[in-house]
């Protein structure tokens, strides 16, 4: 996969989906491949349960679109566009999936939906599957990449608008597209590029289905390219193209570099969510958990913060300290702060709680109400990419304590243990699946035999009969 300096963003783009084998992933692609396919999962058949999932799930069964890929805990099957957009809107439906840092995005509940309900259309192999959504998590991290951290900063959900690039090249890898096929794919899916994050600030469960929404629309710019249709080939640079666009810059001289075989896989530094919230209050979370035991000492809480940051969990939200609804709880920063003070924890069980009417909000709010953000510039250009977290406790005795996370758990300089992944798994699918078949599946992610069919994997998703 060599990219020349000749070639354009783009082009450089479908070289590499096109010459990507799976014998080109080294071992922490892998990895990361193995670590994502178990969370991702994993999320899918829990937060199937969900309200808005369900919901979901009754409108996407009205379309009537007859196909044979599976929606995620249940017996029905689909469209391939159908049942990823389905389980691509699971997965991403509680604030609990995977994050890639440098593009403030989270690729899983896009590329793997996208994949495996292609590969069941086609009957692909997992090592056809992988290849995919390898290709696909890729694409969508390394545009994105390019496009952090304005893309945030200007109020879009970067995962809305890069899902779209990212399941149009899924679709084109195990749909074997040319090159020029899989150039116009991507170069639809800028048509279909949406969303924004007022939802941090007002709420509105179609947040839930935003990653459903962008795999969707990506899948079907591969279907309207592969029927002859066309797109503007300077999709990413043109003067009215994505970055010139959305974010009213160039992507850099060097851009299509970051398609060269000297690069290191991005799925190779997949982060996961320890905690059942916004990845921009994990930080904190994790600066704060230790002094829940000295909470009645504590007088004063000031938080610094990245201007981009504060945009999403901040005080740029109008119920940062006031919640109304889910949404608001988990992307409130002084909510989340609170939880981890007050030794409520942080996780999947206090949220269902909370949405399930059975927490007392009113020490939560209070204990949010004692704590200053701050907006430091500074900390967004030390640390690019990075969700750091900066905090000092000032107690009755006066004395203060200054509290800085570079790494939160999760990330890949932090990772979760293989035992705390296990837990997350099992929490998410033994009420769904009964404890046999979770294990069962668990294990099978693991072994990840490249010859299995995608059917018999997506089979092990279903409840028992």
């Amino acid at each position: 996969m060599t990219i020349t300096n000749s070639l354009s963003l783009e082009a450089a783009a479908v070289q590499f989906i096109q010459e990507l084998k799976y014998q080109h992933l080294d071992a922490a692609a892998h990895a990361g491949v193995s670590r994502l396919m178990r969370d991702q999962l994993a999320l899918q058949i829990g937060i199937s349960q969900m309200p808005w999932s369900k919901q979901l799930l009754k409108y996407a069964t009205a379309q009537k679109r007859v196909g044979v890929s599976r929606v995620a805990a249940n017996t029905q099957t689909m469209s391939a566009a159908d049942a990823a957009f389905v389980n691509g809107s699971y997965g991403h439906g509680f604030e609990y999936d995977d994050a890639h840092g440098p593009s403030f995005s989270h690729p899983g509940s896009c590329v793997i939906p996208a994949a495996l309900a292609i590969g069941e259309e086609l009957g692909s192999t997992l090592e056809e599957v992988i290849t995919a959504m390898v290709a696909g998590y890729e694409v969508y991290t390394r545009i994105g990449v390019l496009a952090a951290p304005d893309l945030l900063r200007r109020g879009f959900h970067p995962h809305a608008v890069l899902s779209n690039f990212g399941a149009a090249t899924v679709a084109a890898k195990l749909r074997k597209f040319d090159t020029q096929t899989t150039l116009h794919a991507l170069a639809i899916a800028l048509s279909h590029a949406s969303g924004t994050t007022e939802y941090t600030s007002t709420g509105g469960s179609i947040k839930r289905i935003h990653a459903g929404i962008g795999t969707r629309n990506g899948m079907v710019a591969a279907d309207m390219a592969q029927a002859g249709i066309t797109g503007p080939r300077a999709f990413l640079t043109g003067s009215k193209g994505f970055f010139h666009t959305f974010l009213q810059r160039d992507p850099g001289n060097d851009a299509a570099q970051r398609f060269g075989q000297d690069q290191s896989f991005e799925i190779g530094t997949v982060w996961l969510k320890a905690y059942c919230a916004c990845y921009c209050t994990h930080a904190y979370i994790d600066a704060l958990r230790p002094f829940a035991t000295r909470r009645s000492d504590i007088t004063n809480i000031h938080l610094k913060i990245a201007p981009h940051f504060n945009v999403v969990v901040g005080t740029a939200n109008a119920n940062a300290y006031e919640p109304e609804n889910i949404e608001h709880v988990q992307f409130s920063l002084p909510v989340q702060a609170a939880f981890a003070l007050l030794g409520k924890g942080n996780g999947y069980r206090i949220h269902r709680d909370y949405l399930d009417g059975n927490v007392d909000m009113t020490s939560i709010i209070e204990m949010a109400r004692a704590i200053h953000i701050t907006e430091v510039p500074e900390l967004e250009q030390k640390y690019p990419g990075k969700f750091v977290a900066d905090v000092t406790l000032t107690f009755k005795d006066g004395t203060s304590q200054h509290v800085f996370v570079e790494d939160p758990l999760g990330t890949d300089k932090n990772p979760m243990s293989d035992d705390e992944q296990d837990a997350k798994f099992m929490e998410l699918t033994t009420d769904v699946l009964g404890n046999a078949q979770a294990q069962t599946l668990l294990v099978t992610l693991r072994n990840m035999t490249p010859h299995m069919p995608t059917r018999d994997l997506m089979a092990l998703c279903t409840p028992p009969q």
